[in-house]
């Protein structure tokens, strides 16, 4: 993903209505959004970590997916690509990434970072490539806003709209 500070950006809402339609979803982003900083907002329980885990499966990673509540970032190595999973919900003071060498991800070429609780690294994480918010509309559903660039939002709900998904489960509107 090549992006400038001169791309325009769109959204897209999309509606999850279970775990399947949020391994649809991460395979379809896992093929636009290959590299960059990525940053998931939401609630505790909101989708942030399992849309993660299908997204890095669909790179083509085998093993378990797990949280890095504790450990602040799990990285993954894989053939085709460095991927690297931060979760900064514990994080006291945003200074803490530059002490773990957060730099050294930021300027890593063609990885990918994904981001949950971003807003604890503010003034030291930079601006995203792409955000993506989830919110819980009851038990079930989530709703999913990805912020991204023109090319890549038009990518994606093309392929959403491709996909012979069960109870048409997403539904996408570009604002």
């Amino acid at each position: 993903m090549s992006i400038s500070l001169s791309t325009p950006f769109s959204q897209a809402r999309f509606h999850l209505r279970n775990e399947s339609d949020s391994q649809q979803l991460a395979q379809i982003l896992a093929q636009y959004v290959e590299s960059g900083v990525v940053f998931l907002i939401g609630d505790l329980g909101a989708g942030k970590t399992t849309l993660t885990r299908y997204w890095i499966q669909a790179f083509g990673h085998q093993g378990a997916v797990k949280s890095p509540t504790y450990t602040l970032v799990e990285p993954y190595h894989l053939a085709s690509k460095n991927i690297y999973h931060f979760d900064l919900y514990r994080l006291q003071d945003p200074y803490e990434l530059e002490l773990m060498g957060i730099r050294d991800y930021l300027d890593e070429k063609d990885s990918l970072l994904l981001i949950e609780w971003p807003s604890k690294g503010e003034g030291v994480l930079r601006a995203p490539d792409v955000t993506i918010e989830l919110t819980t509309q009851d038990d079930e559903i989530r709703q999913v806003t990805i912020h991204a660039p023109q090319q890549i939002i038009g990518a994606i709900k093309h392929d959403m709209k491709g996909r012979n998904l069960q109870n048409h489960s997403f539904n996408g509107d570009a604002e």
